[in-house]
């Protein structure tokens, strides 16, 4: 917005010619409706105001007024003069003008100011403001679409295209889910317009190649995250050397996490920022070398193929050499034995607090030992797949009492109720418990043989457990308990004040008379594959054990005996008595998921 003044100069400045058909071209315009003078509407009005003196004579049928304003309130308003405004428009001028010059976002920098090309755009329909929002409700508006919908929204007009461009510019993080049929170039485009990115996610639902990761690297000059997953039939065509010349010549990358990684071969990755690498669906490497000094975490998730040759000795000796600072260690891969333990524990990692070795069916408890010697102070310990028993269980229980906070142990044969509740009992800073397909009826299907080939999962079936089994749990900080797919169990006692997750999903055997939860918190508890009474016990106990919970504040009758009101014992001056009826406040119910 502009006012006249500044309108009026440019057309008295391009002489009477450009005057005569810049009104001609008006006129072909609807006309206004309203007063040129007040701003009333024509239709029965007869306006006594009179025309400034310092105003420009125009036409007696132009719709637009001229009136002169201080030049110091015209370049504080910083409105475009090539937007002439008709007279109604300069209403509440002030108040309108607030809006227009602000800055979009506390974290953008000086080029999110809205700016307008003062040159261009004369026709008096393309107006910044035409949507009536101010900059800064445009912009909470816009940064809230998906990037399809800013697309769509930037062909609205021109100041939602302007507010459009601002956002991507300020865009830090991205999410793009790359259908099978978008080019390559789709994709270019996108990350070009976002020259700031620092975090960017692609779910990739073509093929991911060499072209696709040189876009991002030359797009993405300050990317420090990047998370590639792949979907569907999508293949990740990324071999070895491309992928270790993308990090080496990414100087701030600290985070990158990639699916699909059976194309590698062998990499050779170095980096002096990266501190978190997850590569997925390894198979046969002949080679992995990491010369990371900052890495701090590091997950490899090799396939569940038999004919994997992947070398993870040799790996994991190169952890103690050049990755001296991880905390995280997650491995997932058939291959792991005993061996591949008595590395990890020689490499001497001093800071390890979370170690998840998953799949190995070789380690034992005498893993188990070389584990808790060498690192103590351990907060999350997964040994899911493996072959420790109930005297594995008790070594950790000796070791790790006042630090471990996560246990996880599913589809351990050799691990039985007893070995549960024990871990249970001597570990009082448990939160989270997964003990799925460890307490297994042979004479039940294995309900994961469907969704998994691996061949740790086939130990389960084979396992001469016997049935019947119970499990009596008293904890007072589990948050969450995992016992999926434990067909031996028959009977369950739970007395867990801050349980608020339950999965029993695919507890066939489980009898619902033999069923008792206490715990008043319990917000989900999956049941799906259970019988229909037992769903039923279920809905009843977490439903009806603990509908309330009492209300402690006293209440008083006020002096007329008409109302009761409620009064703190810290204004009453009264101690609580225990006897006394007390209003009960509806506990939320909790979720029984089947499905």
């Amino acid at each position: 917005m502009q006012h006249s003044t500044i309108a009026a100069a440019s057309q008295s400045s391009r002489g009477g010619d450009s005057a005569d058909s810049s009104d001609i071209k008006r006129a072909k315009k609807r006309g206004s409706y309203n007063c040129g003078r007040c701003g009333l509407p024509k239709k029965g009005h007869n306006c006594n105001i009179k025309t400034p003196i310092s105003a420009t004579t125009t036409p007696a049928d132009s719709s637009l007024s001229v009136v002169s304003v201080p030049s110091s309130a015209v370049s504080a308003f910083r409105q475009p003069p090539s937007n002439l405004r008709r007279a109604l428009s300069f209403d509440g001028l002030e108040d309108r003008a607030s809006g227009l010059d602000l800055r979009l976002d506390d974290r953008a920098d000086e080029d999110s100011v809205v700016e307008v090309d003062l040159e261009s755009d004369l026709d008096l329909d393309v107006d910044i403001d035409s949507s009536g929002l101010p900059g800064s409700l445009r912009w909470e508006v816009l940064r809230r679409l998906p990037p399809a919908g800013l697309l769509s929204a930037a062909k609205v007009c021109k100041g939602w295209r302007e507010t459009a461009r601002k956002l991507w510019r300020a865009t830090e993080e991205l999410k793009l889910r790359v259908p099978a049929k978008v080019h390559v170039g789709f994709v270019a485009s996108m990350l070009q317009k976002c020259p700031g990115i620092v975090r960017l996610s692609l779910r990739m639902e073509s093929d991911f190649d060499s072209t696709m990761l040189a876009c991002i690297a030359f797009s993405c000059p300050n990317l420090e995250s990047m998370e590639i997953s792949i979907f569907d039939t999508a293949i990740n065509r990324i071999n070895g050397d491309e992928l270790g010349r993308f990090v080496a010549d990414k100087r701030n990358l600290k985070s990158l996490k990639m699916e699909g990684c059976s194309n590698l071969g062998g990499f050779v990755i170095c980096s002096s920022s990266l501190s978190t690498l997850w590569l997925s669906d390894l198979h046969s490497l002949s080679k992995m070398v990491f010369n990371c000094p900052q890495l701090r975490e590091i997950s490899l998730e090799f396939s569940c193929q038999e004919n994997d040759s992947s070398d993870l000795i040799a790996t994991i000796e190169g952890f103690g050499r050049s990755c001296l600072k991880l905390q995280n260690i997650h491995i997932a891969s058939m291959r792991l034995s005993h061996a591949a333990v008595l590395a990890l524990t020689a490499a001497q990692l001093r800071g390890l607090r979370m170690l998840s070795l998953v799949l190995g069916s070789e380690l034992t408890d005498a893993s188990v030992a070389a584990i808790a010697s060498s690192y103590p102070n351990l907060e999350l310990l997964d040994l899911s797949g493996s072959g420790i028993s109930d005297s594995g269980i008790g070594m950790i229980c000796n070791v790790f009492p006042e630090t471990l906070k996560r246990l996880l142990l599913a589809l351990c044969p050799n691990v039985t109720s007893s070995g549960i509740q024990f871990a249970t009992a001597q570990l009082p800073l448990l939160e989270l418990m997964d003990c799925g397909m460890t307490i297994c009826d042979p004479n039940f299907p294995d309900p994961t043989a469907d969704g998994n080939d691996c061949e740790s999962q086939k130990t389960s079936t084979t396992n001469l457990q016997h049935i019947n089994q119970k499990l009596i749990i008293k904890h007072s900080r589990l948050k969450k308990l995992s016992l999926w797919g434990c067909t031996g169990l028959d009977a369950l006692y739970l007395n867990c004040p801050e349980l608020i997750d339950l999965n029993l999903n695919s507890c066939r055997n489980l009898i619902s008379e033999r069923l008792l939860l206490q715990c008043p918190t319990l917000e989900n508890v999956h049941a799906s594959g259970c019988q229909d009474m037992l769903i039923g016990a279920i809905q009843s106990q977490v439903c009806n054990a603990f509908p309330a919970v009492d209300n402690h504040s006293p209440s008083k009758r006020l002096p007329d005996g008409s109302k009761r009101v409620l009064v703190p014992y810290l204004l009453s001056g009264e101690s609580p008595e225990p006897d006394k009826k007390r209003r009960r406040i509806e506990k939320l119910p909790c979720n029984v998921l089947v499905d």
